[in-house]
């Protein structure tokens, strides 16, 4: 994992420590490049981990153009993606039950990546997650580990091995 601080013993789990908002951007870009055709990313992690921070630098590095507003209040931002599909991110923090998922107008069928936040408010109303994204606060930055749950997610670690 070349130029990367990423422990490569468990091909199953990539660490990162995250000095700087340029180092949230690159890995976001690097999370882009490797992204496989169809992938949900459960992003967890306290208030001020950083969830938001990466979505917004993965979708910006997918071709994203214009304001990427975080969902804290609309609950879900769509995105059309240039390379087709769209980009759903969702953050559940503020739902009481998983039914309010119906209300939300998500469809599966057109989406080609999904970020959500607070996947755990939706217990079982949402698809599974192929990979888990857990952020946290670590000194003046932030650690982040990813941990894939499906081939998917395994072929996105994989990706972003060595260029």
């Amino acid at each position: 994992c070349a130029g990367w601080p990423i422990r490569c013993d468990d091909r199953r789990m990539h660490d990162f420590f995250l000095d700087n908002a340029d180092a949230t951007d690159a890995l976001g870009a690097r999370l882009a490049h490797a992204l496989p055709p169809r992938v949900v990313a459960y992003l967890h992690g306290d208030l001020g981990a950083g969830k938001s921070t990466l979505a917004r630098a993965l979708l910006r590095a997918l071709g994203v153009t214009g304001t990427i507003r975080s969902p804290t209040y609309t609950l879900v931002e769509q995105y059309p993606l240039p390379a087709g599909g769209m980009a759903l991110h969702l953050d559940l923090y503020r739902i009481g039950d998983p039914g309010e998922l119906e209300f939300l107008g998500l469809n599966p069928a057109e989406t080609r990546l999904w970020l959500v936040e607070w996947p755990e408010r939706a217990q079982g109303g949402l698809p599974t997650a192929d990979l888990d994204v857990e952020l946290a606060v670590e000194g003046a930055g932030r650690r982040c580990v990813l941990h894939a749950r499906t081939a998917a997610g395994h072929d996105w670690l994989e990706a972003l091995g060595p260029a």
